[in-house]
């Protein structure tokens, strides 16, 4: 006899993860989105520092890292959310705010764990198309807000589409959203956002209480490895609420370290996000000469099409670009997993791995 699952397992969706992390260092892993950077100078002693001490339970309150980052940011550190990696404060939000009858606002294309959030609580989903720009049409979500809204996910710079809004657009968004809903406004790429400074959205939450700005070490801090993000919370009720539907222990003892010390490096985080956009206007330029459509990107990939206009099938060029790909040990994200056949989502490597992908596509093409 077979186990019987809960329904709520036949809902959710399953996350589509990129491949390739058995094959080897000789890869381009430019598929999800990591900093192709090693650790920041420091990261490695603190890390091994917290390492002699893991026959402790790591910090519950992390304390140490929410001080780090109110210091940071001059941000209330009791309003300051620690999660391992930001998925885990999405997925503890949507726990937390939603429930049969409640609504879920978000765009589409977006990132692939919101479809999760509202499946995993029995909640209605009200997906809005991006605009023809593959911006968020903020106009269209507002109309879409309604008495059961508990939650509107704002992805800005947008993932996969690597655009973005300014933050003028999203404010007069937040504006108009009545305050018992919350808006989450996912940043996992802020620092790479070049039409503003990307700190200036913390006024946000301190104008608008039901705002939350949720960020990450996975990118520009290169800790993926570790799993570490954040959220800075219009008021603390929502961090007590997220902390109250997980485990005690969400955010294990190397990664606060490791948090904790990436945090004083800013002088370096400044020269990674030079490096690399940089290297992304090269790629969209190189791109564009090919025949491809590139979005305008404002994070650390870009997502552009596989196929040129008057092409019979999207998805088979598709299909045979990204396997051609993999061949010549290039790994870039398909598009038919992320809301588009024809198009893909290419991470911004190093100048080596960039040249090898662009040789590499101009070849198939």
């Amino acid at each position: 006899m077979a186990l019987e699952f809960s329904e709520k397992i036949r809902r959710i969706p399953v996350y589509p993860t990129a491949g390739g992390y058995a094959l080897g260092d000789e890869y381009a892993m430019l598929a999800s989105n990591e900093a192709p950077f090693g650790p920041l100078p420091g990261v490695e002693e603190a890390t091994l520092r917290a390492l002699r001490n893991v026959n402790r339970y790591p910090d519950p309150s992390n304390m140490r890292l929410r001080r780090a980052l109110a210091a940071r940011y001059d941000f209330p550190p009791d309003r300051i959310a620690i999660g391992a990696g930001s998925c885990d404060i999405l997925l503890s939000a949507a726990e937390a705010l939603l429930e049969p009858g409640a609504e879920l606002v978000y765009a589409w294309p977006s990132f692939s764990v919101y479809p999760q959030m509202a499946a995993a609580t029995g909640a209605r989903t009200i997906v809005v198309p991006l605009d023809a720009d593959d911006r968020h049409d903020l106009d269209a979500m507002r109309a879409e807000v309604t008495v059961a809204t508990r939650l509107v996910l704002v992805c800005n710079p947008n993932n996969p589409t690597s655009t973005a809004l300014p933050l003028d657009a999203i404010s007069a968004f937040v504006a108009g959203v009545p305050r018992n809903v919350c808006v989450l406004v996912d940043e996992a790429y802020c620092e790479f956002n070049v039409l503003d400074d990307p700190d200036a959205s913390i006024e946000l939450v301190r104008r608008h209480p039901n705002v939350v700005l949720l960020r990450t070490f996975s990118k520009v801090y290169g800790l993926a490895g570790l799993r570490c993000g954040y959220a800075l919370c219009g008021e603390e009720a929502f961090r007590v609420a997220v902390e109250q539907v997980r485990q005690p222990f969400f955010c294990n003892s190397l990664a606060q370290a490791a948090a904790e010390e990436a945090l004083t490096h800013q002088d370096e985080i400044t020269r990674r996000v030079e490096q690399t956009v940089a290297e992304r206007i090269g790629l969209e330029e190189e791109l564009r000469a090919l025949g491809l459509t590139v979005a305008d990107s404002q994070a650390n990939f870009l997502w552009h099409s596989l196929a040129r206009n008057g092409d019979a099938d999207p998805a088979a060029r598709e299909r045979a670009i990204v396997e051609g790909l993999a061949e010549r040990k290039v790994l870039i994200r398909a598009g038919s997993a992320l809301g588009r056949e024809g198009w893909a989502r290419t991470t911004i490597g190093t100048a080596a791995e960039n040249r090898r992908f662009l040789d590499a596509l101009a070849e198939l093409l």
